[in-house]
């Protein structure tokens, strides 16, 4: 945090050259991509820290936002320009300058002089000074608006045509039947006069028999009870507006929005109370995709980020080790270099984990035939699994292909698997098949609507109820116990399948068991696809020790580490620590056999670039390297990608995968 005090948090776009990544720097990047504006004042009321939406949200000048600004200098340069409304700015100056002062906490809305409206949260940092968090809400309270003059309206309305219709039951019921809402009216001791039809579609209530309407028997007691104080409030004689849901006759769940209006008499007494329900299931499901969505982006952004300085350590860790494990093989050394091997694996692992729900994992995807890999992992987990849990396969009679990684789908299907077995179900089935989403249900998933391949695993455990289900895909949420997961299981399912353009989703209710449905889309051309897979089995493993190999790679240990062991798989090795320098390289070395490099460098010509060039000089081999791919860079096309860390061995079968591929020719998807 040290360094957050000296850095601005702000990008600066007149820069020449990008810095060398660090954690810091892409924590600043990471909060200059969210919405939200951000600002750290000291102690002194000087500015130490800010976000690109603090200066775009507030309308800032850009040369008045700078390490050591003074908080008077940004609340006078509002209030001079009318933001705090009519009265003297230097008293509207010296009156929030004292409150900043003492340092409390505090949350306001304030609309700014071009109508937007800002939610402000201030929170003390003991030590540091104040950070205060500025959120856009303008366009829900605009909906919040809206909505409170759509039912302000339909209240008015209603209001209106009861009194022009009293002595007209029949014109006032074709009317309230005709509206898409639930209409009432009950008097002072609860006994309903009047309801809609819409009462009878959603509880099954006979509208001429009012004798047997009691909102405690058809919204059940424990609803009624949720709801009890808002009543007592109408009888109060205050209009009142709640939601709930309401478990209808159809066996559906609706969230209902109940607005109660008081009726009063002459000398001010209510007399009953009419009554005003909507169905607002679909505006909260909106809501609840759009939080969610963003919530997950946020993570991922953040988490992705991490992953590239802990990937180039663990390059280095493992290369290193690997290499000393290999000169020395007394028992003394490998008693400390095996421990330390294996928790690196396992560090590379949490690392990959992460970068799965962050979408920024490279993936070999080529046409898969589901149902041999699906029969695959079954028949592997049925020899581990207790003998209690029977897992059953339903993969259809017709070959299915999907667009898909193979190895992270049967990753993917180990780990839903296995939580079936710690949700103690007594059986698993996975079942295969194909599926069109259509584009309601496309729009619900966040995904195209089309033909799909579709994958369930269903189980008979004790589910989940609606908290855990909205939490499940976050990483390190777990409903496990200390020390039996890492709560990254669920969280790489989703990032592997929404980065594979697919969807994913949950059915889960506690006591009925758990139904995880995968989405992936369908291969096309998997005939061509398998004659190229076909014409490669003969290909034979390169003799690369007269070819010369250009190693591309800012970081110096990682850089030592691939280069050794290129080196050791026969290769002669050039280096280059940045784009430039490789693309000078290419052009004074014609031979040059084999190019790697890594994807995200300092200065203006990244790996990608360097890749295009090597290519259009007709270099024979040419991957990428990286730990961590950015959102805007993650299609890589034709050039295949090397993922950090990786040991020796794994270096070697991935050059031998490129010669098999060169031989059997382009795959086609």
């Amino acid at each position: 945090m040290q360094a957050a005090r000296k850095v601005p948090m702000v990008a600066n776009p007149s820069a020449g050259q990008a810095q060398p990544p660090n954690r810091l720097a892409v924590l600043e990047a990471a909060l200059n991509h969210i919405d939200q504006g951000f600002s750290l004042i000291d102690t002194e009321l000087r500015l130490v820290a800010w976000n690109a939406s603090f200066i775009q949200l507030l309308d800032f000048p850009a040369e008045m936002v700078y390490e050591g600004a003074t908080f008077e200098s940004l609340v006078r340069f509002n209030a001079l320009r009318g933001d705090y409304g009519p009265g003297d700015a230097e008293a509207q100056v010296a009156e929030r300058v004292a409150l900043a002062r003492r340092f409390e906490p505090h949350e306001i809305e304030r609309t700014r002089p071009d109508g937007r409206v800002l939610h402000v949260r201030g929170t003390p940092v003991p030590g540091w000074g104040f950070i205060t968090v500025y959120t856009d809400v303008t366009a829900q309270r605009r909906a919040e608006a809206q909505l409170a003059e759509q039912v302000a309206e339909l209240e008015r309305r209603v209001a209106e045509r009861t009194s022009e219709l009293r002595l007209s039951e029949a014109q006032m019921r074709l009317i309230t039947d005709s509206l898409p809402a639930l209409i009432a009216y009950f008097d002072h001791k609860k006994a309903y006069r009047y309801i809609n039809r819409g009462y009878q579609e959603w509880f099954g209530l006979d509208p001429a028999r009012l004798d047997q309407v009691s909102a405690r028997e058809y919204l059940g007691h424990e609803t009624y009870a949720s709801i009890r104080p808002n009543v007592a409030r109408a009888f109060a004689g205050e209009p009142v507006s709640y939601e709930y849901e309401a478990r209808c006759v159809d066996g559906r769940v609706r969230m209902a929005r109940t607005t109660l209006i008081p009726e009063k008499s002459a000398d001010g007494t209510v007399i009953g109370c009419f009554e005003l329900t909507f169905d607002v299931s679909e505006l909260r499901r909106a809501q609840e995709l759009l939080s969610q969505a963003q919530k997950m982006e946020a993570l991922g952004q953040l988490t992705g980020g991490l992953a590239h300085d802990f990937n180039n350590m663990l390059t280095v860790i493992i290369g290193n080790l690997g290499a000393l494990r290999e000169l020395r093989s007394d028992e003394a050394v490998t008693e400390f270099i095996d421990p330390a091997l294996a928790a690196a694996r396992r560090g590379a692992e949490l690392i990959r984990a992460l970068l799965g729900f962050a979408r920024r994992q490279p993936l070999e995807s080529q046409a898969a035939e589901v149902g041999p890999l699906v029969a695959t992992v079954v028949n592997l987990l049925r020899r581990s699994l207790p003998e209690g849990l029977e897992v059953g396969l339903d993969a259809g009679e017709l070959p299915l292909w999907a667009w898909v990684d193979a190895s992270h789908l049967q990753d993917a299907l180990v780990n839903l698997v296995l939580n079936s077995r710690d949700a103690q179900a007594s059986s698993v089935v996975v079942k295969v098949g194909a599926d069109t989403l259509s584009p309601q249900r496309a729009f619900e998933l966040q995904a195209k609507p089309g033909s799909y391949i579709r994958i369930d695993v269903r189980d008979d455990g004790h589910g989940m109820d609606a908290a855990t289900r909205s939490r499940v895909f976050e990483p390190f949420f777990t409903t496990k116990r200390p020390g039996t997961g890492t709560g990254l299981g669920m969280s790489m399912v989703y990032g592997f399948v929404r980065q594979s353009d697919g969807a994913v989703a949950i059915d889960s209710a506690p006591g009925a068991g758990t139904t995880v449905t995968l989405w992936l889309p369908v291969a096309r051309g998997a005939a061509a696809h398998l004659l190229a897979e076909a014409g490669g089995e003969s290909g034979h493993r390169p003799e690369p020790a007269l070819e010369l190999a250009l190693l591309v790679e800012d970081d110096t240990q990682v850089r030592k580490v691939v280069r050794r062991a290129l080196v050791d798989l026969g290769f002669a090795v050039l280096e280059a620590e940045n784009g430039t320098e490789a693309l000078q390289m290419l052009e004074y070395t014609p031979r040059i056999q084999l190019v790697l490099s890594d994807v995200v460098m300092p200065g203006a010509v990244d790996g990608r670039e360097v890749a295009r060039q090597a290519l259009a000089r007709g270099v024979p081999r040419v991957a990428l390297m990286s730990g961590y791919v950015p959102g805007d860079q993650r299609d890589a096309g034709e050039v295949p990608m090397l993922g950090k860390p990786f040991t020796k061995r794994q270096l070697a079968d991935f050059l031998q995968r490129q010669v098999q591929a060169r031989v059997a020719g382009p795959a086609h998807g």
